[in-house]
C-alpha cells in the first residue's frame, strides 16, 4: 500500500501522489519560520519601550533639576535684591545720621555765637539814676522789638565822668536803673540782663570813640542775638511752661 510522502521542517510541503499538500500543513510550516521572527520583534518592542521609558524618566529628572536650579536661582536673586535694599536703607539712615551729626554741630557751635543787631544809648543827666522821657521811650521801643523772640540777651556797658571807684559805684546805679525798668515795666527775663559798670573808662560801643574816656553818664544796650535764633531755632526758654505763657 502506497504511503504518502513525508517533508522535512526545513522545506515546504510539496504536491504528491496524493495530490495538493493540506494547507493546514503548509500554514503550521509558515508559522514555525515566523514565530522566532515575532519573538525577536516582540523583544525589540519591549527594548524600544523600556528605551522610551528610561529616556522619558531621564528628561523627567532633568526637568525636575532644572526648575530646582531655576527656583534656587530666583530665591537667590530675591535675597540678592533684599539684602541690597537693606543695604540701601542702610545708606540712607547712615547718611540721615551723618546730617543729624552734622546739624548737632552746627547747633552746638552757635550755642555761644551772638551778633549785634541793634544799639540804643540811655543817657542820664547830672549823673542820677533817673530815667527821663526820652530814655524811657527808647527802652520802650527796645522791649517791643524783642518780643517773642528768643535767643538774645540785652549786653549793657554803663559809663560815668567820675574817676575810680565813685565812677564804676555810679555807673553801676545807672546800669540797675535800666535793668530795674526792663524787667518791671516790660517782663524782660534777668538772665537775658548782663551789665558791666566801667566808670569812665573808654567806651567799647560801636561807633564811640575808644581813644578819649568817657565824660558822660551813659549806658549803651547792645541787642545781641544767638546764631541759631537766626535760623529760626527756638531757645530752650521760648518753651511755655506749664504754669505761665511763654517768657519774652
Amino acid at each position: 500500500m502506497p504511503t504518502a510522502p513525508t517533508t522535512s521542517a526545513s522545506t515546504p510541503p510539496k504536491e504528491g501522489f496524493w495530490g495538493r499538500v493540506n494547507p493546514f500543513a503548509r500554514k503550521k510550516w509558515v508559522n514555525k519560520r515566523i514565530d522566532p521572527l515575532k519573538d525577536q520583534l516582540n523583544e525589540l518592542d519591549d527594548v524600544n519601550a523600556k528605551n522610551s521609558r528610561d529616556i522619558k524618566d531621564v528628561d523627567g529628572r532633568a526637568q525636575a533639576g532644572i526648575r530646582t536650579a531655576q527656583s534656587a536661582a530666583d530665591a537667590a536673586n530675591q535675597a540678592a535684591l533684599a539684602a541690597d535694599g537693606r543695604a540701601h536703607a542702610a545708606g540712607t539712615v547712615a547718611q540721615g545720621a551723618a546730617g543729624h551729626v552734622d546739624q548737632l554741630n552746627t547747633t552746638v557751635a552757635g550755642l555761644d555765637q551772638y551778633t549785634e543787631t541793634s544799639e540804643v544809648e540811655v543817657a542820664f543827666r547830672g549823673g542820677q539814676p533817673i530815667l527821663s522821657v526820652a530814655s524811657r521811650k527808647k527802652l520802650d521801643d527796645l522791649a517791643t522789638s524783642v518780643v517773642g523772640h528768643q535767643g538774645y540777651i540785652l549786653d549793657m556797658e554803663a559809663h560815668s565822668p567820675a574817676a575810680g571807684s565813685a565812677g564804676i559805684q555810679s555807673s553801676q546805679r545807672l546800669a540797675e536803673a535800666v535793668k530795674r525798668y526792663l524787667v518791671t515795666e516790660h517782663q524782660i527775663p534777668v538772665y537775658r540782663l548782663h551789665s558791666v559798670a566801667l566808670g569812665n573808662s573808654q567806651a567799647v560801643s560801636t561807633g564811640q570813640d575808644v581813644s578819649k574816656p568817657s565824660h558822660a553818664s551813659v549806658v549803651y544796650i547792645r541787642l545781641m542775638e544767638n546764631s541759631l535764633a537766626a535760623q529760626g531755632t527756638a531757645s530752650p526758654h521760648g518753651v511755655a511752661s506749664s504754669a505761665g505763657a511763654e517768657r519774652p
